[in-house]
């Protein structure tokens, strides 16, 4: 029966037992199912402690992200709270990150392991919300075994990039849990506390921004302060904590405040990604056309979560209007439900927080080229829990009501049922875990359950690269491009390898595409095609090109050694000799080979700075083991005199 919840524990309604852990009985219950809670989380997602970063986001934010390596610190917290990379202001994921580089180093499985640790957290946390507001602990426990264990939140958990989804959700329910606090008696310090954690929210991803929404749903149910009070067992509400009700008027203007927080987020995210071109404009009728689908196959992809994948790729104008249609119509029907049912407080409020809380990821306005994302329902799936949980519960309540012994019966089933379901979703969740185990399986997986999928081209096609196997590559990336000619992966990576094949002039062609829609691309994106460019013009023998790319290539990235030498032969080529010369020395300042001192030696020599080549000279003769071999590699650096 506790795993529904038709019925508190007698401590629950009792009115010298207001406490969470007022009573032993109702310790042992809570301390077990939270521990149950935690281990089954754990128990299903531990696989990922072994899962390598992913190739899709975790480069740009981690891996290739050289602010957050040396941990956290004076300079790695200015950059995160003033930094729009990566087309997000979210201070504190960036410092979460930061984190687990100064604890983890270069180790994904530590990161991993703190998504999951988040994860289970935020499991526990929904549970002891709605425990403390509705005052029902199997309803509660199933609400958060469901939030727990759905195959849906495995996105947001089993990928690093996605802690941002685990802090804004983190910070949320705590913020959540406060209002109550608030609400019971409310004083500026515990506004205060509630504006400070909901802010703490903003600052890990802007998906939380209708918290002040969803409080005036709270009012509504459960806390009952908005119209007639606290609704009542018959409403799904068993508690002895009244809170006193207010007028709509109160209620609208207490939330200003929280709102203005969430207007200021929404102008820093605005500039975040619009800033960065981030945005990919669909005709509006396609926009509207896909918001409505993606509503109905939320909920589909809850109900039934099947063909899940990492990447859907938007239909753009190919959207089957059919489908749209009948996605309205179940959408439109379960509006009229919801209204016919308006006494059961808590269906309206699952169905508004479900469908408020989508409204900043539905994509009316489109950051990015995918229809929808598993990621974006770990908030949303909260208010469809609180329908299915509260509303089976309540459903079965009313049809057994006078009749002690069917209710008792009807509670054995219930929980029977609702452990039968943790079960199956924890299968089907593990099984959608291993699908994460590498890149070249999630990716894979998803070309198996969707269509036209260019993105998951793109990284089977990297992750075949790199495991060393280019040829097999290849064709994922010819399908990407068919699928979306302005694809940039696609474009780079078979420029990069028609350069390897000795193809130059088309090689070039796709390296322009990449320029061409240059403001979309990642820097790394952009790094490489600068580099590569450089290297096509200079294998052509085109030097004045070669020079030009290469100078954008090290200013974007000045670690590069080998684009620095590489930018110092193509100078020397075209008679600059103070670049030569200068690329050169920062080429050895990042790695000192004896090769590139006798590069220096020699362009200093033509620069007629004799005792200067001597120097460098001497110190390449003192630093090689072979003078032969260096000289040999000097040579084929330095490639054919034009």
């Amino acid at each position: 029966m506790s795993a529904v919840g038709l019925e508190p524990c007698k401590e629950l309604s009792s009115p010298q037992h207001t406490g969470m852990f007022a009573s032993p009985t109702r310790q042992i219950i809570l301390i077990a199912l939270l521990l149950v809670l935690v281990l089954a989380t754990v128990a299903v997602y531990y696989p990922v402690h072994n899962h390598p970063f992913s190739n899709y986001d975790d480069d740009t934010y981690v891996v290739d992200n050289t602010s957050i390596h040396d941990g956290l610190n004076w300079q790695s917290l200015k950059w995160a709270t003033t930094t729009y990379y990566a087309a997000n202001w979210h201070p504190l994921t960036w410092m979460s990150h930061a984190l687990d580089c100064q604890l983890f180093q270069a180790d994904p499985a530590g990161a991993h392991d703190h998504n999951l640790a988040l994860h289970a957290l935020n499991s526990v946390l929904l549970f002891l919300v709605l425990l403390r507001a509705t005052g029902y602990i199997g309803r509660s426990a199933m609400v958060a075994g469901l939030f727990a264990l759905h195959p849906l939140n495995v996105e947001t958990v089993a990928w690093i990039s996605e802690r941002k989804n685990l802090l804004s959700m983190l910070f949320f329910l705590l913020a959540l849990g406060a209002y109550r606090w608030y609400a019971r008696q409310p004083r500026v310090g515990r506004y205060a506390l509630v504006a400070l954690l909901y802010w703490f929210g903003l600052m890990a991803k802007p998906q939380v921004i209708t918290f002040p929404c969803i409080l005036l749903l709270w009012d509504y149910w459960p806390l009952g302060r908005m119209f007639s009070g606290v609704p009542g067992a018959s409403n799904g509400v068993r508690t002895t904590q009244a809170i006193p009700p207010k007028s709509l008027a109160w209620l609208l203007i207490e939330k200003l405040p929280l709102m203005a927080l969430s207007a200021l987020d929404a102008v820093l995210t605005m500039k975040a990604q619009f800033g960065s071109h981030a945005e990919n404009w669909f005709p509006k009728p396609v926009r509207v056309g896909n918001a409505i689908l993606s509503y109905a196959l939320y909920l589909e992809k809850t109900v039934w979560p099947t063909k899940l994948a990492l990447f859907y790729p938007h239909p753009g104008t190919g959207i089957s209007w059919a489908r749209v249609a009948v996605a309205f119509v179940v959408l439109l029907s379960i509006t009229l439900l919801v209204i016919l049912q308006w006494r059961q407080r808590y269906l309206t409020v699952g169905w508004l927080w479900f469908a408020g809380t989508l409204v900043p990821m539905i994509g009316i306005v489109q950051v990015g080229e995918q229809a929808m994302a598993d990621r974006y329902a770990y908030l949303p799936l909260v208010g469809v829990f609180l329908m299915f949980v509260w509303g089976v519960a309540g459903l079965v309540a009313w049809a057994t009501r006078n009749q002690p012994e069917s209710r008792r019966r009807a509670g054995t089933v219930l929980a029977g049922t609702g452990i039968a379901a943790l079960l199956a979703l924890s299968v089907m969740t593990r099984l959608q875990v291993d699908y994460w185990n590498d890149n070249f399986t999630v990716w894979t997986h998803a070309l198996q359950v969707t269509e036209g999928n260019w993105v998951a081209e793109d990284l089977v096609g990297a992750a075949l690269l790199k495991s060393g196997k280019m040829e097999a590559a290849m064709p994922h990336y010819y399908k990407a491009l068919a699928y979306s000619p302005n694809d940039l992966a696609s474009n780079l990576n078979i420029g990069a390898y028609l350069e390897v094949k000795g193809n130059f002039p088309e090689a070039i062609e796709h390296f322009n595409k990449v320029l061409a829609h240059k403001i979309m691309a990642t820097p790394v994106q952009l790094i490489k095609t600068y580099t590569d460019l450089g290297y096509t013009y200079q294998s052509m023998g085109d030097y004045v090109q070669a020079r030009e790319n290469l100078k954008v290539a090290v200013q974007l990235k000045p670690t590069d050694a080998k684009a620095w030498t590489n930018l110092g032969v193509v100078a020397q080529k075209t008679g600059d000799l103070d670049l030569a010369t200068s690329a050169y020395s920062k080429a050895i300042q990042l790695q000192p080979l004896s090769w590139r001192y006798l590069l220096l030696s020699r362009a200093l020599e033509q620069a007629g700075h004799h005792e200067q080549a001597q120097v460098a000279l001497e110190k390449a003769k003192k630093i090689a083991l072979n003078f032969d071999d260096s000289e040999k590699l000097a040579a084929e650096a330095f490639g054919p005199v034009s």
